[in-house]
């Protein structure tokens, strides 16, 4: 192992490191909470406000005192980030070394960099269009090129595969395996696995539903199709039983957020 790799992958390990990706473990969880009041707000008085990230982030620009929460929000996106792509590089992830798990903490890296800059994008207040409209007009300008469709529809499928890995490890409690159960009591752990195998369930079925949603557009060759978690959780609420279901979906959003609380710190970073 080359002297650059060793001080890379000592980083990736520091004291500092691990502090921050628990900020960042903090910081989604607290989105998710919002996330999961923002649907029950749809599914009771049919808000318009979005239930996806931006939408979360920017209840809490909002509030007073909230461009400081978010300040720390995007350090704790950015330093999540900056843990899981130095994994990845220096192969370093505590789930194993394999290729697989390299890929697994990239992509987890891209996106909670993507998350820091949407954060930053509502801190500086240059979110201009809801992440839905974006995610509508990128679907737009792929389906102009030629092949745009299938990629659309890859990708829709991507993001349909993402989500059932969600819930199968949701069901078969997988997430068990990051947590440090031995530093709580059984109580605890009862708890904290519970609202770990509900929420973990429901944040898949509901990424999966958005990536049907995509499919759907590759289908129809309907950009508007693609809609992103809101519009998932929107496509509930227009469905026999919609209000239930989406208070179903509401509640697995809080149990995931609470679970990200207890994840920040017991999880084995």
């Amino acid at each position: 192992m080359s002297t650059a790799t060793m001080t890379g992958a000592r980083a990736a390990h520091s004291p500092a490191m691990r502090a921050t990706a628990r900020v960042g473990l903090t910081a989604r969880a607290i989105v998710y909470l919002l996330m999961g009041g923002l649907a029950i707000d749809i599914a009771v008085g049919g808000s318009k406000r979005p239930a996806n990230q931006q939408g979360a982030l920017a209840e809490v620009a909002a509030t007073p005192g909230g461009s400081v929460l978010l300040v720390l929000i995007a350090a704790g996106f950015a330093g999540y980030a900056l843990w899981r792509l130095s994994q990845a590089l220096f192969n370093t992830s505590p789930e194993g070394s394999d290729g697989k798990e390299r890929a697994k903490c990239a992509a987890r890296g891209i996106v909670y960099a993507l998350l820091c800059g949407t954060a930053v994008n509502v801190l500086t207040g240059s979110a201009g269009s809801t992440q839905d409209k974006q995610q509508a007009g990128m679907t737009a300008s792929l389906m102009h090129h030629e092949g745009g469709r299938w990629l659309v529809g890859i990708a829709g499928v991507v993001v349909v595969v993402v989500g059932a890995y969600l819930v199968a490890e949701g069901v078969r409690r997988k997430f068990v395996d990051h947590l440090n159960t031995g530093r709580m009591s059984r109580r605890t752990q009862k708890v904290v696995v519970a609202l770990g195998a509900v929420g973990t369930t429901a944040r898949g079925a509901v990424v999966g539903l958005a990536g049907v949603l995509v499919v759907a557009a590759a289908i129809t060759a309907d950009p508007k199709e693609s809609r992103g978690l809101d519009g998932a959780l929107r496509t509930l609420a227009h469905q026999p039983l919609g209000t239930w279901l989406l208070g179903i979906a509401a509640l697995g959003l809080l149990a995931f957020g609470s679970y990200g609380l207890a994840e920040a710190k017991w999880s084995q970073v």
